[in-house]
């Protein structure tokens, strides 16, 4: 029988999981049909922890005649299969070429929401260890006091009994990564640990039946613990990194309207829309699938395409992309697109992609991994047959084989890379930031430019009233009576900026969907709004900033302008990140002219505006290309591919929930510095991180000739392994410590300056 993962026999037509089932049927009806006999189908693979998990993974995936490409994403711990079905290759084999990598898989249609109880038990093995790790100390420090043999004896016992139902209960999480790696002819950095801890318990159990003097139990449990911490806070961390691609597929709607030929209304799922559908969108309702108005007229919300809150105008014969919300009128469009080749799922396509080409990089922690575990499990055999060929003493060359493996017990390799990461995530958020990944921050060191998104980033992401281009100071109390009507975020500002002025309201007026207000008054009708609505023969002016009009019986009369201020510190945080080494860039989906007024402000050269969301993708990969690695800072929905894509990526507590979901970084404080602050404390941490495999090579480099000498009891051996990880916990501590380089004090400007200023020609 083949050897496959926990649950799965080779062969079967289906395979139980404890909680779910997985049939040929059920894959292909969770696949995705991409015609040619092509399917799309996902698993959720929990039990991936490292670099070596993708390429195992990938390598039996991609051996399969039947699969086209297979692509791990790490973080969302996901699978994306695409393959062909026939009777001859039936899709259990993938479910099967998963298992025989050694890993356990489930579908994510049907499983998805279940929660996730990978944490819950990490959590619970993690306290069952602290708690049995405090007991144990006290009998130790008891016995290492002078307590008399039958004493002593005593407390061996008492501590066996809370040491070996903790480890092989706490330890699991250990135990079963490193014998699916040892199954499956591959190591880890769980197989080394795994062997000190139960060999250091043997031993133990040993000593302690024998009424030995010395046992091991608390440096057992001990070690458990200290890397249930540094597994919990990475699981933790990865955790969060899921939930961008998630929110972002909430979006989509469950379904639509479909007017049929006979004019009835039916309501249909998503994935059963088809090209030439006429569907009907309500107002407040998200447009579906892309198509095209065959008639209506409304305003669409295209912050999901373009960044920007301003509403854009629809009508016949426009098209619309799946994703944008319908603001005001009842539209009836005509299906050009199916469900999975619509703008959203493009996005989350583009999302799912970037993330997937992270995969590539290998952490810290496990490229020493690569070396460290085979260095260790051969040192140890060496030291056993060395000993038992050179005295003949097999019982000692096994005491000598364990001290040499406890004291080369990778705790302090474990802990220099995650403890660091903790004690700077606490840095960070002191100062305002979340990280949500400790990778992000070894990423983050790597950092050679800084691209911005524009709205809601660099800007406030609210319009304010810039002031008045043309007409006299008396037309003021007349566009206010208007824009009081109105919902529309300018008219929303123009009412802000004049809130203390007192006008007598209006018993009747029309807002036109997508266009303004228009109402007549003393027989004269005056009009608020866009250029075209109020005369259409007005031309509009190129200014690097949105206008408003106000017409009577169709002439102008006045206008004004709007535009979205800058953050207060901007300026002075761009410059700051300029001198410390930084190349600027900023990518927006806003008007050119507008990103090129911000660039000339911010003394930014690399400025580009009009970008969809795909084309931000190309961008950061474009400035991303050679040994470049790009840092993109962005807070919108149409933001989150790019923040993918980046090497590494921040965003603003205000940003949109998918924004802040795709981003490793959240600054809550609404400033910029911060921005920088992060980048200097991720070199400080790369530093430290450095500093602790320094330490525990130097470590071992010591210690470890003593322990193949046969110097090193396992007594010995734990106490100085339990000194490497204090001095490696200590080390990273010291981040806690000094001022931030580069960090000083930024000046900012008062939040409540009048928001009305004259308007420079352009």
């Amino acid at each position: 029988m083949t050897c496959c993962a926990p649950g799965v026999e080779a062969g079967s037509q289906m395979i139980d999981e404890g909680d779910h089932n997985i049939s040929n049927e059920a894959i292909i009806a969770a696949a995705a049909d991409l015609g040619d006999g092509q399917f799309q189908v996902e698993f959720g693979v929990p039990d991936m922890h490292c670099a070596a998990c993708i390429k195992s993974i990938e390598t039996e995936l991609n051996g399969l005649e039947m699969v086209k490409s297979a692509r791990v994403n790490m973080s969302t711990k996901r699978v994306k299969v695409i393959f062909n079905a026939s009777r001859e290759t039936p899709p259990m084999d993938l479910v099967t070429a998963i298992g025989r990598a050694g890993y356990r898989s489930f579908l994510l249609d049907v499983d998805e929401a279940r929660k996730d109880k990978s944490l819950s038990r990490l959590i619970l093995a993690l306290a069952v260890a602290g708690f049995a790790a405090m007991n144990i100390m006290l009998f130790s420090v008891s016995i290492w006091s002078g307590a008399n043999e039958s004493t002593r004896d005593l407390f061996h016992w008492v501590s066996a009994l809370i040491a070996v139902p903790t480890v092989f209960f706490s330890g699991q999480v250990f135990f079963k990564s490193a014998w699916g790696a040892l199954r499956h002819g591959r190591l880890n950095m769980d197989v080394p640990i795994s062997l000190a801890v139960l060999l250091a318990l043997g031993l133990s159990l040993f000593e302690t039946v024998n009424s030995g003097e010395y046992a091991y139990f608390d440096a057992s449990v001990t070690l458990l613990f200290f890397l249930l911490i540094g597994r919990t806070l990475d699981h933790v961390m990865r955790e969060r990194a899921r939930s961008a691609v998630r929110s972002l597929a909430s979006l989509a709607p469950k379904g639509a309207v479909q007017i049929l030929p006979d004019g009835q209304r039916e309501f249909i799922k998503l994935n059963d829309i088809q090209v030439g559908m006429v569907l009907e969108v309500a107002a407040g309702e998200r447009i579906p699938v892309d198509g095209r108005v065959i008639e209506g007229k409304s305003e669409l919300d295209m912050s999901l395409v373009t960044g920007e809150t301003v509403p854009e105008l629809c009508g016949k014969d426009s098209a619309v992309l799946g994703g944008a919300t319908n603001l005001s009128g009842v539209l009836k469009i005509e299906v050009e697109k199916a469900a999975h080749q619509s703008f959203l799922a493009r996005m989350i396509e583009l999302m799912d992609s970037a993330e997937g080409s992270r995969a590539g990089y290998k952490r810290i922690a496990d490229r020493a991994a690569e070396i460290y575990a085979p260095f260790v499990h051969l040192l140890a055999l060496f030291t056993f047959i060395g000993w038992g060929l050179y005295d003949g003493d097999w019982y000692h060359a096994t005491v000598t084989a364990i001290a040499v493996l406890i004291i080369t017990c990778p705790c302090a390799l474990a802990l220099a890379v995650p403890i660091v990461h903790v004690v700077a995530a606490g840095r960070l958020f002191e100062r305002g930031v979340m990280m949500k990944d400790g990778a992000a921050l070894e990423r983050l060191a790597q950092i050679s430019k800084v691209a911005f998104d524009k709205t809601g980033t660099l800007t406030m992401g609210t319009p304010i009233l810039n002031g008045q281009i043309f007409g006299d100071g008396t037309q003021i109390d007349r566009a206010l009576q208007l824009a009081q009507l109105s919902r529309h975020p300018f008219s929303k500002a123009f009412a802000r900026a004049y809130n203390g002025r007192n006008v007598l309201p209006l018993a009747d007026a029309e807002e036109v969907p997508g266009a303004g207000v228009k109402a007549k008054i003393d027989g004269q009708e005056w009009r608020w709004g866009r250029a075209d609505f109020c005369d259409p023969t007005y031309e509009g002016s190129d200014a690097a900033q949105s206008e408003v009009y106000l017409s009577c019986d169709g002439k102008m009369v006045a206008g004004f302008g709007f535009e979205d201020m800058l953050r207060p510190d901007a300026q002075a945080a761009l410059a700051q990140l300029k001198s410390n080494g930084y190349d600027l860039a900023i990518f927006s989906g806003d008007r050119k002219q507008v990103v090129a007024s911000v660039a000339r402000t911010l003394n930014v050269d690399n400025a580009h505006g009009a970008l969809t969301p795909d084309q931000k993708v190309e961008a950061i990969k474009a400035a991303g290309e050679g040994d470049e690695k790009v840092l993109m800072v962005g807070d919108g929905i149409n933001d989150a591919p790019a923040l993918r894509a980046a090497h590494v990526s921040m965003a603003p507590s205000s940003a949109a929930d998918v924004g802040r979901n795709a981003a490793d970084f959240i600054f809550t404080h609404n400033r910029l510095a911060d921005v920088n602050f992060a980048l200097q404390m991720s070199k400080r941490a790369a530093r430290a991180v450095k500093q602790n495999f320094g330490l525990a090579l130097c470590y071992n480099a010591v210690a470890i000739p003593l322990a193949v000498m046969g110097y090193a009891t396992p007594l010995l051996a734990s106490l100085a392994m339990s000194s490497s990880s204090v001095i490696v916990t200590l080390n990273a501590l010291r981040l806690r410590l000094g001022q931030q380089d580069g960090t000083k004090s930024l000046p900012t400007h008062s939040t409540n300056a009048p928001q009305i200023k004259a308007v420079a020609a352009e």
